[in-house]
C-alpha cells in the first residue's frame, strides 16, 4: 500500500465513523487498490495515553479493502469490550488502520519448529484449537515488548485462556502480515504504523 494511499485509509476511517455517529464529515474518494479484496483492521486508541478503545476488524478477504474500512470503523465504535463510541469519544482517539495479507498456515512439526518460524513485527499470528479462535496484529508483540514466546502465549490466551496452548499438537496457526497507519493525534498527520 502506497503512503497516499495508507493516508486516505485512515481519513475513510475516520470519516466513516463520524457520519455513523451523526457528525458532519467530508467524503473520502478512494479508488484503484480499494477495489481489490483484502481483510483490514481499525484501532482507536485513546490520545495521549495510547489505551485501546476499539479494534475490531476483517482479516479474511471476503470484501474489497474499502468495504473492510468501512465495516471495520464501524464495527470499531461498538467493540463490546468498551461502552459505545460517542461523538466527544472520537474527537480523543487516533485512528489506525492495518491492511492485512491473507493468512498462510504456519506448517509446523514441534513447538520449537512454530518459533523458529515467526517473526516479531512482521508476523501477525491467528490461532484456532478446540473451536476456539484468536487473532492478533503484527504491531501487537512490538507495542507489548514481547519475544516469540510471550507472543505465542499471547494469542493462547487469547484463544483460549490458556498461555501453553500453542505447544499442543492439534492447534491450527496462521500467520499474515499486515501494512499499519496512524494518526500521530486525533484528526492529525498521518504516517506509517510500527509495522
Amino acid at each position: 500500500m502506497s503512503p497516499e494511499d495508507g493516508v486516505k485509509a485512515v481519513m475513510l476511517a475516520r470519516c466513516t465513523i463520524c457520519k455513523h455517529l451523526g457528525m458532519d464529515a467530508e467524503d473520502v474518494a478512494v479508488t484503484g487498490s480499494f477495489e481489490e479484496m483484502c481483510g483490514a483492521f481499525v484501532t482507536l486508541k485513546r490520545h495521549p495515553t495510547g489505551m485501546l478503545r476499539g479494534c475490531v476488524g476483517y482479516p479474511l478477504p471476503y470484501m474489497t479493502m474499502r468495504e473492510s474500512i468501512v465495516q471495520s470503523a464501524i464495527g470499531a465504535c461498538h467493540d463490546d469490550r468498551f461502552p459505545p463510541l460517542r461523538p466527544k469519544d472520537i474527537q480523543e482517539c487516533t485512528v489506525e488502520v492495518t491492511i492485512l495479507t491473507s493468512p498462510e498456515e504456519i506448517l509446523h512439526t514441534s513447538p520449537e519448529d512454530l518459533q523458529s518460524k515467526i517473526e516479531i513485527g512482521r508476523d501477525g499470528l491467528m490461532m484456532e484449537l478446540m473451536g476456539h479462535r484468536g487473532l492478533l496484529l503484527p504491531q501487537v508483540p512490538v507495542e507489548q515488548g514481547w519475544d516469540v514466546t510471550e507472543y505465542l502465549q499471547g494469542i493462547s490466551l487469547k484463544t483460549c485462556g490458556m498461555k501453553d496452548a500453542w505447544m499442543r499438537g492439534e492447534v491450527s496457526m496462521k500467520r499474515f502480515h499486515g501494512t499499519s497507519f496512524v494518526e500521530d493525534s486525533p484528526n492529525g498527520s498521518i504516517g506509517a504504523g510500527h509495522i
